[in-house]
């Protein structure tokens, strides 16, 4: 595994647990689509939050939120269509089940397919420090 692929798990695990605590609802996560990957698929209440997460281990090469370009957003917004479409056609059962961490008890979501209040896309920014812990920046309703 590349270095930087190691840096960006880390960056996702780190993401993960910044939206959990903030009392998110995780739907799926790595979620792999025809045009790529959504990082993060999240309820925020009624909303429906994708959240494309981003690393670096140094401001070297710019911050990480730079990397979200209009054309990035285009394929997350693309991704976002295709991850509905699945999500909705899945039966609940599945999607309780699917949306379970091991060990705990499944996200209650209702019966019917559900309606979301409002979509949006936040970007979690992840900067690695020499020492001590990352710093995480979250940029709520980028597109």
């Amino acid at each position: 595994m590349a270095k930087k692929d190691g840096v960006g798990r880390y960056g996702e695990r780190v993401a993960l647990r910044h939206v959990e605590a903030r009392g998110w609802q995780v739907l799926d996560t790595n979620w792999r689509g025809k045009d790529g990957e959504l990082d993060i698929v999240a309820l925020d209440g009624d909303v429906l939050v994708v959240v494309e997460v981003k690393t670096r281990s140094s401001l070297g090469f710019g911050h990480p939120a730079e990397a979200v370009t209009p054309r990035k957003l285009a394929r997350i917004k693309r991704l976002t269509g295709q991850w509905l479409t699945v999500f909705r056609e899945r039966p609940a059962a599945a999607r309780l089940q699917e949306g379970a961490a091991p060990g705990s008890q499944a996200p209650v979501l209702p019966e019917t397919r559900p309606r979301f209040g409002a979509i949006r896309i936040d970007v979690v920014a992840v900067t690695l420090q020499e020492q001590g812990r990352a710093v995480v920046e979250h940029l709520e309703s980028v597109a």
